[in-house]
């Protein structure tokens, strides 16, 4: 298991969407939880994604409707427990404090939600007929990875490594990404469960890598040597 803990890629915006993305979905999670079980239970089936509902125009929870249309947002912002919460708020912070530097707040945001909603479609195209609740934010973040696969290929992440060993090591972001993405990929192919959708992260991950590679042909990029790392800003005035 490789857990990132730090990167050495430099900001010189205030990450203050990053921030609140975190604080957001963290309010969400608390509200819901305190709630009680089976209250957790029923805000789950509202505001989830479950692909049949949207695919089928079936609606599973009558007594609770929230539109279909609406869940594929809505669930990017809940999450099934504590440590999903935490999972993907370290992700969301070590890498999205680099992307919304990119962007700037606003651009980033809209990054994100786009980014979330490819890692639904692509989920829905492999799972129709799924219904089972989607929830979390790992889709949207696995856009940001994407993006910073792109950007900051070459910075350095701290990972928390739990093999058979614990141990801190440091690994250019291309290979800790690469591997990530790769075992993300593995596990859809060979239909991995566990309560994770795969297959989302897939989505999300390819669909940043693609945007932000784009972006950067198409627009040009700022360059700022700084320490041996290059930093990528966009002049998007």
């Amino acid at each position: 298991m490789f857990i990132p803990i730090r990167d050495d890629a430099p900001t010189y915006r205030k990450p203050y969407f990053t921030v609140g993305l975190i604080g957001l979905n963290s309010l969400v999670f608390l509200y819901s939880i305190l709630q009680g079980q089976h209250v957790f239970q029923m805000i789950t089936f509202q505001y989830g994604y479950i692909p049949v509902e949207l695919w089928s125009s079936v609606e599973l929870t009558p007594q609770i409707p929230v539109s279909p249309w609406l869940t594929p947002v809505t669930s990017m912002f809940m999450h099934g427990g504590w440590l999903h919460l935490i999972g993907n708020m370290l992700f969301l912070w070590i890498y999205g404090n680099n992307i919304e530097d990119y962007f700037g707040p606003v651009k980033f945001l809209l990054f994100y939600i786009l980014s979330g909603l490819a890692a639904v479609a692509l989920y829905t195209l492999f799972s129709p007929s799924s219904e089972v609740p989607l929830v979390g934010a790992s889709g949207a973040i696995a856009g940001v990875m994407g993006a910073y696969m792109v950007l900051h290929a070459r910075a350095r992440i701290t990972v928390l490594v739990i093999f058979f060993f614990i141990q801190f090591i440091t690994l250019p972001a291309k290979v800790v990404l690469g591997i990530w993405f790769a075992y993300q990929l593995l596990m859809s192919l060979m239909g991995g469960g566990g309560g994770v959708a795969w297959m989302a992260h897939v989505g999300g991950f390819i669909f940043g890598f693609v945007i932000m590679k784009l972006l950067v042909k198409i627009t040009g990029r700022g360059v700022t040597p700084s320490g041996g790392q290059r930093v990528y800003r966009m002049n998007w005035n």
